[in-house]
């Protein structure tokens, strides 16, 4: 059986978004059609899906590095932002996308909240193990000289 560790971040993310999409457990809110993702950020996001997206990111992220807080998540979801003539400087992403992406991830049950952050649930860790499976076993099939992936 396949890890995260053991498939490319960008194959996992997408497949995770798919499934997030279809399960209807997670929905987009109304305003998240007009928002930029941080101040970092010239224009809103081009990908109509882009929600989907950022959930199943977060999903692996706390399967990777959980127990993870909002304020780390805003650190490596932000970005640089030009002022003026000078050198870009570090902006952190917005954090209200965050907290609503982990509160809809909690009610679906893909994510608990502990004392020092959050850690991915059962359910959530069978998610996502059930897709890099199948994301794996697709890649030997396409590809048998691989046998192992990575």
């Amino acid at each position: 059986m396949a890890k995260a560790y053991d498939i490319p971040a960008d194959e996992l993310i997408t497949h995770l978004a798919e499934n997030l999409k279809k399960d209807k457990k997670i929905e987009a809110p109304q305003w998240s059609q007009f928002v930029k993702t941080g101040c970092h950020a010239e224009k809103i996001p081009q990908n109509r899906d882009w929600w989907y997206i950022r959930c199943a990111s977060l999903l692996r992220k706390v399967y990777i590095n959980g127990p993870i807080g909002i304020s780390e998540l805003r650190s490596e979801y932000g970005g640089k932002k030009q002022v003026g003539y000078n050198i870009a400087h570090h902006k952190r992403a917005g954090g209200a996308i965050l907290r609503k992406a982990l509160q809809q991830l909690e009610g679906a049950g893909y994510i608990t909240k502990k004392s020092k952050g959050r850690t991915i649930s059962d359910e959530g860790m069978k998610k996502v193990d059930r897709t890099a499976t199948d994301i794996y076993k697709d890649l030997v099939n396409s590809r048998p000289e691989l046998g192992r992936y990575g």
